[in-house]
C-alpha cells in the first residue's frame, strides 16, 4: 500500500480514554491495523499508557515513529493533577497508567514539507487561523497540525495549510458537546500530499479527499 501511495501518516488525537470515551469506534478500529502506516502524528489528550502503546503497535512498536505533543489534559497528568484526582491505587500505579510526557510543539519532515504539531490549547481562541498563523511562522513550517478544534479537515490560509484531525473517539469539549469521531490519513509523495478525512456520520464512515502540493 505504501509503495502505491507514498509514505502513509496517520493523524489523530483527543482520545480522552477513559475519561470521556471508552474506546475508538469499532469501524475505525477495523481500519487502523498494524503495518499500514509508517508514522503517526498525535495532537495529545491520549488519556492512558495503554492507548499510547496501541499507537506504537500500529507502527511496529517504534516510539520514534509516533510523534505526539501535549494536550491540555496531558499537562495535568505531567503536573500530577490526574494523580491527585484519581481514585484508588498508589502514586506508582497512576504513573504507570499515564502516557509519557510530551512536548508543547514538535516539528518533523514529511517529504518536502516541514510539519508542525500543536495541541491547540495554547491558541486563544482555539482554532483561530490568525493566531495559528503566528504559530506556523514561529515554527517555520509549511503545514501545521492542530488538535483541540472539534471540526476536522484541511484549511488553506495565507499560503499555508492547517490540518485539524478532530477527536478519534468523538470526545466532547466544553464548547462542542456533540462531536463526530474522525481521523486523517496523509499520503505523502515528495512535494505532494493527499489528505483523506475519515468521519463517523450516523454510524457510517464518510471519507473526503483534499490534495495540495509545494511549489
Amino acid at each position: 500500500m505504501a509503495a502505491n501511495f507514498g509514505e502513509l501518516v496517520l493523524l489523530l488525537g483527543d482520545h480522552h480514554i477513559p475519561s470521556r470515551s471508552l474506546s475508538i469506534p469499532e469501524p475505525f478500529q477495523r481500519m487502523l491495523v498494524p503495518g499500514k502506516m509508517q508514522r503517526i502524528i498525535c495532537t495529545g489528550n491520549i488519556g492512558s499508557m495503554e492507548e499510547y502503546k496501541r499507537l506504537r503497535d500500529l507502527v511496529g512498536g517504534a516510539s520514534s515513529s509516533v510523534h505526539c505533543v501535549a494536550g491540555e489534559y496531558d499537562l495535568g497528568v505531567a503536573g500530577g493533577e490526574s494523580s491527585s484526582s484519581s481514585g484508588g491505587g498508589g502514586g506508582g500505579g497512576n504513573s504507570a497508567a499515564a502516557p509519557p510526557s510530551f512536548p508543547q510543539t514538535k516539528v518533523i519532515q514529511l517529504g518536502q514539507f516541514r510539519v508542525g504539531i500543536i495541541g491547540g490549547h495554547q491558541v486563544v481562541p482555539w482554532g483561530d487561523l490568525s493566531a495559528l498563523a503566528m504559530v506556523k511562522r514561529r515554527l517555520n513550517v509549511d503545514v501545521l497540525v492542530c488538535g483541540g478544534k472539534r471540526k476536522e479537515g484541511v484549511v488553506e490560509h495565507e499560503g499555508g495549510y492547517y490540518i485539524f484531525p478532530g477527536s478519534i473517539t468523538g470526545a466532547y469539549s466544553a464548547g462542542t458537546p456533540n462531536v463526530n469521531p474522525s481521523f486523517i490519513l496523509l499520503a505523502v509523495q515528495g512535494n505532494k500530499v493527499v489528505c483523506y478525512v475519515y468521519e463517523m456520520k450516523n454510524g457510517e464512515v464518510d471519507v473526503s479527499k483534499t490534495e495540495f502540493s509545494k511549489q
